[in-house]
């Protein structure tokens, strides 16, 4: 049996007892990074043999992972917050869906929606992009998509991005662009001790942003 296991974003006490429980009960644990990984399960006590997927060889392990997960009990955890999201093991999933191995999911932590309840922006509908186009035509096509179909009142919501330290400028600079000197929210360390979600116009944000460091979540809303 799989178990997707959501694991802290910044917190460490943020994971939920029922996930200490099954990371301490399976068999072993499927994660990005073996040394983000062993920092939780440090702290909680937990020594489990550890196998890695991540982007690059997720496509070349499935095979092998499903074969675990059909005869034992693993937990599929990421760095940090819900598994899949952005993050790999849609095709570890997908596989035991097809082979019919049980699979279930734990609740728990996420970037999007602590952003989302700490924004101040309308809760209600949300749409959520993960990390945006890395090529600046497609990101501006995408942004322009969303423009041209903002009175849509089906898609009257609050978007929702992650956005890496190396992109962040040039995102926001062509949300400018496209949708002209809006108010964007930016959260960043969620959770930790530097923990910030703050709203400005991108002006404001390309004034006072000076070499970003660490991910970004990164939020706006055309009808306020």
């Amino acid at each position: 049996m799989l178990y997707i296991v959501a694991t802290p974003i910044g917190n460490l006490k943020d994971i939920t007892l029922r996930g200490l429980e099954t990371l301490a009960s399976v068999d072993g644990i499927i994660c990005e990074d073996t040394r983000r990984t062993s920092i939780l399960l440090e702290s909680y006590q937990i020594k489990k043999p550890l196998k890695i997927l991540n982007d690059f060889n997720e496509a070349k392990n499935v095979n092998e992972l499903v074969n675990l997960v059909k005869s034992e009990n693993w937990a599929l955890v990421s760095d940090a917050g819900t598994p899949l999201i952005s993050d790999p093991g849609y095709k570890l999933v997908r596989e035991c869906l097809a082979q019919n191995i049980p699979i279930d999911s734990l609740p728990g932590p996420s970037s999007v929606i602590t952003a989302l309840t700490l924004s101040g922006l309308p809760p209600d509908k949300f749409i959520f992009l993960g990390y945006p186009p890395e090529k600046s035509g497609h990101r501006l096509k995408l942004l322009q998509n969303i423009h041209d179909r903002k009175q849509n009142e089906y898609l009257k919501a609050t978007y929702i991005m992650f956005a890496s330290p190396h992109k962040l400028l040039t995102i926001i600079s062509d949300i400018k662009e496209i949708f002209g000197d809006i108010e964007i929210v930016l959260a960043h360390e969620l959770t930790k001790i530097h923990q910030s979600v703050e709203t400005k116009t991108i002006s404001k944000w390309l004034e006072t942003l000076v070499s970003p460091k660490g991910e970004y979540v990164l939020l706006f809303n055309l009808v306020q």
